[in-house]
Parts: C-alpha cells; structure tokens; sequence
C-alpha cells in the first residue's frame, strides 16, 4: 500500500517520492524546524533513513506519513501523518498511532499544519481501527500544541522520552 492521495483547499496530501529528497532534506536540515521535535537539525542521512521508513509505514502498517505539496504551485511544504515509532516511554505505556507533522519555516504561521491534520484524522477516522491516536511534544510547543486541539486532542499529561519531559495527548476516533 502507498499513501493514497488527499486534498484539501489548499493542499495535496501524498505518497512521498525520492524527488522529495532535496526538499525534505533541507526542511530537516533547518534548526527553526527541529528545535521542538529533534532539538537539533538532522543530518542528510538520517533524513534518508526518514523518507525510507515513510514508505515502510505505509507498506507493512497501511498508514503513515504525507508529503505535503501546495495545490497552487507544487511546491513541497512539509509532511503529517500516522506513525508507529514503537516508542519507549518512561513510565513504559503502548500508544495509539502517532500523529505528527512538520512544515518548512516558509510555510509556518499559514493553517497549514491545521488544514493537513484535519484531513489526516478525518482519514483515520474513516480507515483505521485504533480506538484513539496520540500526538508528543515538547511542552514548550505551544503552536503545535495549538493544532493538535483544533483538530481534537485533549489532555496534555506529561511523561518522558529519551530522558526528557514530554507531552503526550489523545484524541478518540470520531
């Protein structure tokens, strides 16, 4: 299986292809990006390894992640999805599947991360199984945080990841 293709009023949600190599490479390459989520930038090889395991999300799970390609010029803008990163917290807990998305700084401060959310739960609602997904973050991302809600996650209890304090929130299936 491979992502199907969504759409949304200003996006294309799709399958990601060795051409977005480039793009993803200097979006993850970007410190604006990662400081919430990697804390530092990654480097061209891991993002590789990140494109590769997209497409295995998708092959072995039936879900994952999206590149994120504007309607109007095709331009890459970033990724969301659905992921299994097998985790371990701290306290030790299982999780649903984990939402998540990440936009290059040109396209922040637009709705966008909002826009694809929505159309990736409504997708989740109406193809997976899993009674509710969760979304981690640092907690001092609030704009993320911001997101998340609007598309209906809720709480916001903290736990550890990686030695680190973590927010972790849940949204039922609708």
């Amino acid at each position: 299986m491979i992502a199907p293709r969504l759409e949304t009023a200003r996006l294309i949600l799709r399958a990601h292809r060795v051409q977005d190599y480039p793009d993803m490479a200097a979006m993850w390459g970007d410190a604006n990006v990662t400081r919430f989520i990697l804390g530092a930038p990654a480097t061209p090889e891991t993002t590789w390894s990140r494109l590769l395991r997209y497409a295995g999300h998708w092959q072995l799970l039936g879900h994952g992640y999206w590149a994120l390609e504007c309607r109007a010029t095709g331009a890459f803008l970033g990724e969301a999805g659905l992921a299994d990163y097998h985790r371990s917290f701290d306290p030790p807990e299982t999780i649903g599947p984990e939402a998540g998305w990440v936009l290059a700084t040109a396209a922040h401060g637009r709705g966008l991360a909002t826009e694809a959310m929505a159309a990736v739960m409504a997708w989740a609602d109406a193809h997976l199984a899993a009674p509710a997904c969760t979304a981690i973050f640092d907690p001092d991302h609030k704009v993320s945080q911001g997101v998340a809600r609007k598309v209906g996650f809720a709480g916001g209890r903290l736990t550890r990841y990686n030695g680190h304090p973590t927010l972790m929130m849940t949204r039922p299936k609708g």
